[in-house]
């Protein structure tokens, strides 16, 4: 049994100033002010857009994120219905196999210590499953039949692409402190470094969740 905390990883190069300059040249169409477009000046017109609730504009631009998490706070993601997924199958994976180490692996339940008996307790019925896991699919059990009694703090990877008006809900959303805590423990680190790439597009949420 392996035990790890949820990670994340944005893929390809994000380059935030080149977005925001598309951004500009996509929006200005709208109001036809092409000619006031000048080297700077996509910050400032993002942010004017997004004061105004012109949020349709930044669809055009998308951002995807592999996220490590466990099953339950995955299908609290796929909640998002403006976005594409790509999931790890439990149904075509088979972890008693030696290049998934022949073990289970879980997302450490980061609001018990690990002395207190509450972890204790997780961590017992979490090896029983594993021992369950691996006895099923040594009976012959395929992988979509085993996977019946894994937990919600089973492992997953999720590959999520939103556009960038779509992660701004997410993150209203998923870092508030209404959010599920383990959610919040992997959106919040996810917007910061949404934040540091593109600022003008999250600062807002950052200076109101954060």
């Amino acid at each position: 049994m392996r035990i790890i905390s949820p990670s994340f990883e944005i893929i390809g190069a994000v380059d935030g100033d080149a977005i925001l300059k598309e951004i500009e040249r996509i929006g200005r169409v709208c109001y036809k002010s092409e000619d006031k477009i000048s080297s700077d000046s996509f910050g400032k017109f993002v942010r004017m857009i997004l004061a105004s609730g012109h949020e349709s504009v930044i669809e055009h631009s998308r951002v995807s994120v592999k996220v490590i998490c466990d099953r339950g706070v995955s299908h609290e993601i796929v909640r998002h219905r403006i976005a594409s997924y790509s999931q790890e199958s439990t149904r075509y994976c088979n972890y008693f196999k030696a290049k998934f180490g022949k073990e289970l692996t879980l997302i450490k339940p980061f609001f018990w210590d690990d002395d207190v008996d509450k972890y204790k307790i997780w961590l017992e019925t979490m090896q029983v499953i594993e021992n369950n896991y691996n006895r099923l699919v040594e009976s012959g059990a395929k992988p979509e039949e085993a996977r019946s009694i894994l937990p919600n703090s089973f492992k997953t990877e999720i590959v999520i692409t939103m556009n960038l008006r779509e992660w701004r809900h997410f993150f209203k959303l998923r870092t508030s402190k209404e959010a599920h805590q383990q959610m919040r423990e992997i959106a919040i680190p996810m917007l910061k470094e949404m934040h540091s790439l593109i600022p003008a597009i999250f600062e807002d949420i950052v200076s109101s969740h954060l």
